[in-house]
C-alpha cells in the first residue's frame, strides 16, 4: 500500500499554511516503517488541481490543511474521511481550500479517488500580511493534529518513531527551502 502525506496551503500567509508545515514536521521529526507499505511526504501547497495525477497513484492520502467551521474556536481540530465530511465545514477560509475540495470532487467523478482522509485546523491568520510565523492558538491545535496524524498512519500499519525534535516554528520558518 502506497500512502501519500499531503500539506496544503499557502505558506507565505502564516496560519494558512499548515498544512505544508506540519507534513514537512511529520516528514523531519519522524521515522515511519513497515515492510508491506510506503510513505511519500508532498509540500502540495496550492496546486490543486495539478495535484490530480499524484493523488491518483496512492492507495491512501493523508490531506493536512485548515479548514472553515462554522461557530468553531481557532486551533480547533477535525478529522475525517473525505467521504464523511462533517456538515460543520464549510471549506470557505481561502482559495486554496474551495480549490482543494474541488479537485478531490473532480478525482471521485473520475472514479480515481483513493482512500483519503482530512485533518484540518481552524486557522487564526489567512492572507493579511505576509508571514511565516504561526500563531499561538495554531500552535496548541497542531498538537491534536500531530497527534491525530500519527494515529491514521499507525492504524494504516506503520511503525512510527519519534527520531528529532524540531519545533513547528522553525519548520513553518524554512518550510520555504523543502524539506
Amino acid at each position: 500500500m502506497n500512502v501519500l502525506a499531503l500539506g496544503i496551503g499557502n505558506i507565505l500567509f502564516g496560519d494558512e499554511g499548515i498544512g505544508v508545515h506540519l507534513c514537512n514536521y511529520l516528514k523531519v521529526n519522524y521515522t515511519f516503517d513497515s515492510k508491506e507499505h510506503t510513505i511519500t511526504f508532498v509540500d502540495g501547497g496550492t496546486l490543486a488541481n495539478m495535484l490530480i495525477p499524484l493523488i491518483v497513484e496512492y492507495d491512501h492520502v493523508l490531506l493536512l490543511d485548515c479548514v472553515s467551521v462554522e461557530n468553531a474556536q481557532i486551533g480547533d481540530v477535525y478529522s475525517f474521511s473525505f467521504d464523511k465530511i462533517p456538515s460543520c465545514i464549510t471549506w470557505a477560509g481561502s482559495a486554496h481550500e474551495v480549490e482543494m475540495l474541488q479537485t478531490l470532487h473532480l478525482t471521485k467523478m473520475m472514479g480515481d479517488l483513493p482512500q483519503v482522509h482530512v485533518i484540518g485546523i481552524v486557522p487564526e491568520v489567512i492572507g493579511e500580511d505576509t508571514a511565516f510565523s504561526l500563531s499561538e492558538s495554531l500552535l496548541r491545535g497542531a498538537l491534536t493534529m500531530e497527534q491525530n496524524a500519527i494515529s491514521y498512519l499507525e492504524n494504516l500499519g506503520f511503525h512510527i518513531s519519534k527520531t528529532k525534535n524540531i519545533p513547528l516554528q522553525e519548520i513553518a520558518n524554512n518550510s520555504y527551502k523543502g524539506f
